[in-house]
C-alpha cells in the first residue's frame, strides 16, 4: 500500500489546495511552538482547517502539554486531527476523547533511541496514530519537530512492529530517500514540510517530486 501523504506546515489556503491537488490527504497546522517552522496564528489554522474538504485530515500540531488546554485549542482551530507534539503531562487521552467527539488524536514519539520503543507501546493504547519524528524534548529550547533530520529507522521499525495503530514516519524525508524510509519502515503515513519548500513557500515542483517517489516506491 502507497503510505498517505501528510505535508505540514501548510501556511494559506493556497498551499492547502496546492498540496491536496499534488496528492496530499493530510495537512499540518502549525500552532505556538518553542521552536521550529511553519508557525501560524489559531485565527489561520481555523480559517485553513473551515476551507479544507473531506476526506482530508486537518491536523493541530500542539505543543500543550495539558489536556484541558488542548480541548480548548482545538475548539478554537476546529481542525478533525490533534497532533500532541509533546506529551502529555497533566490530564488524560480519556478527557481529550470524552470532550472531543470525533476527533482523531495523533501522539508524536520523538525517536532517541530504545526507549522510544516502550514509550510507543504504551501511548499506542490510547490513541488512533502515532507520529515518529527526530525532535528531542530535553533541550533547553525543546524541538518538537521540523528539524529535517533523519532519526534511526530500524528503531522505527521495530516500533511498527510493536504496534497496532497507524504509523506516521517523519523526520529529514526528502525525494532522494523516501523509497528507502518506506523499505525499511513500511509506514502508513509519510509527514514532511522543509523538503517540499524553498524560501519557506510549498514548492509545487518539488511536492510532486517527493509524492511521485513515494508512489513509485
Amino acid at each position: 500500500m502507497t503510505p498517505r501523504i501528510k505535508i505540514c506546515c501548510i501556511a494559506s489556503v493556497d498551499e492547502a489546495r496546492m498540496a491536496i491537488d499534488a496528492g496530499a490527504s493530510a495537512l499540518g497546522l502549525v500552532s505556538r511552538m518553542p521552536s521550529g517552522p511553519g508557525v501560524i496564528d489559531e485565527a489561520a489554522i481555523a480559517a485553513i482547517a473551515d476551507r479544507v474538504p473531506p476526506p482530508i485530515a486537518t491536523f493541530l500540531l500542539t505543543c500543550e502539554q495539558e489536556a484541558s488546554a488542548i480541548i480548548a485549542q482545538q475548539r478554537r482551530c476546529r481542525t478533525n486531527t490533534i497532533q500532541i507534539c509533546d506529551r502529555l503531562e497533566r490530564g488524560t487521552y480519556r478527557e481529550l476523547r470524552d470532550a472531543l467527539p470525533g476527533i482523531a488524536i495523533v501522539q508524536v514519539v520523538h525517536v532517541r533511541g530504545e526507549e522510544s520503543i516502550d514509550e510507543a507501546r504504551r501511548v499506542a493504547e490510547e490513541v488512533d496514530a502515532i507520529l515518529l519524528d527526530s525532535g528531542n524534548q530535553s533541550l533547553a529550547v525543546k524541538e518538537l519537530g521540523g528539524t529535517g533530520r533523519t532519526h534511526d529507522w530500524t528503531i522505527s521499525a521495530r516500533i511498527r512492529e510493536a504496534i497496532s495503530v497507524p504509523l506516521f514516519l517523519a523526520g529529514g524525508l526528502n525525494a532522494q530517500n523516501v523509497a528507502e524510509a518506506i523499505r525499511i519502515v513500511q509506514p502508513f503515513g509519510l509527514d514532511l514540510c522543509s523538503s517540499v519548500r524553498t524560501n519557506g513557500a510549498l514548492d509545487e515542483v518539488k511536492l510532486r517530486a517527493f509524492i511521485a517517489a513515494a508512489t513509485s516506491a
